[in-house]
Formats: structure tokens, C-alpha cells, sequence
């Protein structure tokens, strides 16, 4: 066992000195986000391109106008300056409320997704599309393309669009005579960025009771794919305290089309936290790190519960991010909001807590878990990063294997992340 072990350390300096070629910053990013990032601005809507640059766009307070804004980090999205890239018409369609718009970048063009009412009544709300040929959208010109068709014509709005194997689908919220909800959510798959082809499919309505409170909504949609899954978001409930994110979940080789590929998770993912002070957490996107390692969620919540008169005009919806972390069953974990001013997102010193061995204690070797494979330091069965961990933590005497954490990250995989956590903690590989 003696020489196993030898044998393993000996492996473990090699994959030390071959990874020494590469800094730190080359192979797990600095994140760091506080909130709130952007005050007043709700139903944000955050696309990374690929040229780096974060893009930002939201309702804003007076409902008349589309801003953009860009920074390279999500933070830097706080002080960029926000550039109105479109009015409202002084009359006739897209002449009243304007919310949600959604930023998309499709087949070498921009694209804006965004619900209008019409200046005789602010609330006869539809989809509208915006579209943009410049390399930087908020410097380019923006064209109206028109409305943007459902196959019929009723409240409709928070329109989003995704890929998935090929085919493009656009997802929205719209309500339906004969069912009794203010809206509904409905996907269709998409001829080009401009259209959508076939029958709409209504996959969620709301049944719950978190859904129906003061208004029997699903809305603002966003999809995340991960772990051959899809995962739809979408906020619940009118607009105060009571709003909150549900999400349904799809197997990546169903057909999307087919409402029962489609399961709803039967309580909220996402909602009020009142020791954090946040209230009516919703309306989300999904976009990652710089590097694409790190998930990241963005929404809009209050920090105070009691509101004055109609919710939906109270202007202190902010926008704010929070970091998804993934469960071992493959699935999202949002966790509760964040507070204000507390760091939610940040990889610049990662946390991992194994017991220390005290300096007066002496060492000892740590026992290794029998296996019929020798390489299979924990016993678990399968020979990977999480062996190499225990090694690190023998030579450093953080801890026997028992008790070391090797799931760094807390992302539900042991991979080379946890390595890199680990070097970047103690120092002592690079």
C-alpha cells in the first residue's frame, strides 16, 4: 500500500509541473458582483457576446423607451452609460407601455424582443421586434421589423427565443379565451429571427397557488440547457412581494413541442426572502463568467415589502445577479436572494473549509479506504480528481480523506475546477 501511494505522489508532482505552465487567471476567472447592479431597472435582460462585452437591456421605470448599455464585466454594467436606442411612437401601435425588451444575437445580426401597448390603451400589449446589423448594437441603428405574430391576437408579451439541436424556438406569454389566467406560456419553433412556423404549444399554465396570487400569471420566460437537460424559468403572481420564479424542466432529447415533455416543479425556485430584505425576486435571464465556467442568474427584486399604490408602478425594481450552483442531480440550485452590498458572486479567493490538523498533533497517515483498485483512494469506486485531492490534502496535512471536501466548487462534479481551487487556496502547486 506504501508503494501505492508513493506511486500516486509521484503522479500527482507530475500533473503539478505539467500544469505549471499555465497562471491561475488563465484557468479560473476573478468574479466578483455586489448587489444591486443596475437600480430601477426591471426585467433585465443581460447577452454575452462573443466579443466579450455583456449587453444590457430592461423596462424602465416610465415604460416609454429602450435603453442599452455594455460593459465587460457584469458589474461594470452599473456604471455603463445607457444608450436609448428607440421611443415610443407618439401614436398608434407601440404607443404605450413599453416592457421587457430581450437582446439576442442571431445569424450575424441584433435583435430586440419587446411588448408594446398602443397610445389609445397603454395595456393592448403585443410583441415587437427591433433589429440591428452594426457590429456594436448600441452605437448601430436600429430598424422596426413589425409585430411579431402569435395566430391570434390577445394580451402578449415577454417574448424569448433559444436554440436547441438546430431548430430555433420562441417562447412567450400570451392568455387564451376560454382559459382562466391572465397569461399563459406558449412555444412555437421559428422560421428565422422574424416569425415563428407552425401551432403554438401552451406548456405551462398556472395551477398552483404561488401563481395566482393577485394575478394568475406565468410569464417572462429564460432558458439555461445543462446536464442534457432545459431548464425554463418563468415569474409567477403580480408584481409585489408575492412574485417569484417557478421553472419546468425538459429532457434535451424530447420534442419541445409536446407539452408533456415538460414537467413543473411544484413550488417556487426562487423567492422572497424577508432576513435578506428582498421581495418579489423575478423575471430573469441566465448568462456566465468571462471564462463560461460559472453560471450566473439575473433578476429584479425590491428591498422593501410594503408598496404604495399600483406595484407595477413603483420604480424600485432593481436589477441584481445571483450564482447558480448545480445539485447532483443535474438540476439548478438559485439558493435564497442575496442581500444588498453582499458580495454573491466572487471566485477571486474561493472558500473551502477542511480540518485542520493542529501543529501540536502529530501526523498521521491518513487510512485508505480498501478497493480492489489501488488507484481508488476513497474507495467510492471510480478513480478521478477526487483521489488527486485527497493526495493534495495528504501532503499538505489538511485533513484524513474522510473529511476533506472534494467538491470544491460545489458544482456537483470533481473535476480539474476543484484542482484549481485547490492551488489557488494553499499556494503550494504553482
Amino acid at each position: 500500500m506504501r508503494v501505492n501511494f508513493i506511486r500516486k505522489a509521484i503522479l500527482f508532482i507530475i500533473l503539478s509541473v505539467f500544469l505549471s505552465s499555465f497562471t491561475i487567471s488563465s484557468l479560473a476567472e476573478s468574479i466578483t458582483v455586489t448587489n444591486p447592479i443596475v437600480k430601477q431597472r426591471a426585467d433585465p435582460w443581460v447577452y454575452k457576446h462573443t466579443d466579450g462585452y455583456y449587453h444590457m437591456t430592461a423596462s424602465v421605470p416610465e415604460y416609454d423607451r429602450i435603453e442599452l448599455r455594455r460593459a465587460t464585466t457584469i458589474q461594470g454594467l452599473s456604471t455603463a452609460a445607457p444608450t436609448i436606442i428607440w421611443k415610443r411612437h407618439s401614436s398608434g401601435i407601440m404607443g404605450g407601455h413599453i416592457w421587457a425588451p430581450e437582446i439576442h444575437f442571431i445569424n450575424g445580426k441584433w435583435y430586440i424582443y419587446f411588448s408594446a401597448g398602443t397610445s389609445e390603451n397603454k395595456f393592448a400589449i403585443r410583441l415587437y421586434i427591433l433589429e440591428c446589423s452594426a457590429e456594436n448594437p448600441v452605437s448601430g441603428q436600429w430598424v422596426e421589423k413589425g409585430q411579431l405574430k402569435t395566430g391570434w391576437e390577445s394580451f402578449t408579451l415577454d417574448a424569448t427565443s433559444f436554440e436547441h439541436n438546430g431548430t430555433r424556438y420562441l417562447v412567450w406569454a400570451q392568455s387564451q379565451s376560454g382559459i382562466n389566467s391572465n397569461s399563459n406560456l406558449y412555444i412555437a419553433k421559428m422560421n428565422g429571427p422574424l416569425a415563428i412556423t407552425g401551432n403554438p404549444v401552451m406548456i405551462t399554465t398556472p395551477q398552483y397557488s404561488w401563481e395566482k396570487i393577485g394575478y394568475s400569471v406565468n410569464e417572462g420566460p429564460a432558458v439555461i440547457k445543462k446536464n442534457g437537460k432545459i431548464f425554463l424559468t418563468y415569474s409567477a403572481s403580480a408584481t409585489d412581494f408575492n412574485y417569484c420564479i417557478g421553472m419546468l424542466t425538459a429532457s434535451a432529447s424530447s420534442d419541445l413541442l409536446n407539452p408533456a415533455s415538460w414537467s413543473k416543479s411544484p413550488n417556487p425556485v426562487f423567492k422572497t426572502n424577508e432576513a435578506n430584505s428582498q421581495y418579489g425576486p423575478g423575471h430573469n435571464c441566465f448568462t456566465t463568467s468571462q471564462d463560461g465556467t460559472v453560471d450566473i442568474m439575473i433578476y429584479h427584486s425590491r428591498n422593501y415589502k410594503n408598496i404604495t399604490g399600483d406595484p407595477l408602478y413603483d420604480p424600485n425594481r432593481h436589477m441584481r445577479a445571483q450564482r447558480v450552483f448545480w445539485n447532483a442531480d443535474g438540476t439548478p440550485n438559485f439558493g435564497v436572494p442575496a442581500q444588498d452590498g453582499v458580495t454573491v458572486i466572487s471566485t477571486a479567493e474561493p472558500t473551502i473549509t477542511p480540518t485542520i490538523i493542529p501543529t501540536n498533533t502529530p501526523t498521521q497517515t491518513p487510512s485508505i479506504t480498501k478497493s480492489l483498485n489501488a488507484e481508488d483512494i476513497n474507495g467510492d469506486k471510480v478513480v478521478n480528481m477526487a483521489d488527486v485531492i485527497i493526495i493534495a490534502g495528504f501532503f499538505n496535512q489538511l485533513s484524513s480523506q474522510s473529511n476533506i471536501k472534494c467538491d470544491l466548487n460545489s458544482d456537483g462534479v470533481i473535476n480539474m475546477s476543484d484542482i484549481i481551487i485547490l492551488a489557488k487556496k494553499f499556494n503550494k502547486i504553482f
